[in-house]
């Protein structure tokens, strides 16, 4: 009986300790996916002036906006986008990069861009910036005719956040409430305002959007 009552309590150990190792293993957190509306990134000067004024800062963890000076992944001002790596590009106002931040652009429609490439981040320099700026060559082309600013379709923005995880935008409108038809008047007094789709990866070392 008393080797009967042994066994068991040894069974008993063994049981524990075994779902108690599995307990201990890291937490795997689920994959986000959000839409962000109405994001302003107002900015003074421009057309031949000197351009200036704060970047609004985003934190892709808390998925909302920040006016910490360390914990932010990417920042906006006007059609500038800016990640929290690298160093200054040396314009007025331009929040120093204390992250490891990097971007880089991919081509394809946002649901099947399903991992990064960890090789192809690129960090803002002092000669540029990761996702480059102007007309064609980032995000956006500009329309001459109709004045406005318009997202260039398959041209998705990879990002790699301050501390290392992943995330991906699909950048919708430039304009208040993100409207399908710009007017004049919509293109004179309502742009700065991004509307863009994300996907955050929040667990380390993992590189799938899945």
């Amino acid at each position: 009986m008393n080797i009967l009552k042994l066994l068991s309590l040894i069974t008993l150990v063994v049981v524990f300790s075994s779902c108690s190792s599995n307990d201990d293993g890291p937490e795997v957190l689920q994959v986000e996916s959000s839409t962000v509306s109405n994001l302003f990134a107002p900015q003074s000067g421009g057309q031949g002036e000197p351009v200036s004024g704060p970047f609004t800062k985003f934190d892709f963890e808390t998925g909302a906006p920040t006016s910490s000076t360390t914990e932010w992944d990417i920042a906006f001002r006007g059609t500038t986008i800016i990640v929290n790596g690298g160093v200054s590009l040396g314009t007025t106002d331009e929040p120093e990069r204390t992250g490891n931040g990097g971007a880089y652009i991919e081509t394809g429609t946002f649901a099947n861009i399903g991992s990064v490439d960890p090789l192809a981040f690129v960090q803002d320099s002092n000669s540029g910036y990761a996702i480059a700026s102007g007309s064609g060559n980032g995000w956006y082309n500009y329309n001459f005719a109709s004045n406005t600013i318009e997202p260039i379709p398959g041209r998705v923005l990879v990002f790699k956040t301050r501390d290392g995880k992943y995330a991906k935008i699909e950048v919708l409108s430039y304009y208040k409430d993100a409207p399908e038809d710009i007017t004049p008047e919509i293109a004179a007094n309502d742009l700065r305002y991004f509307t863009f789709n994300y996907v955050y990866q929040p667990n380390s070392g993992e590189i799938a959007f899945e």
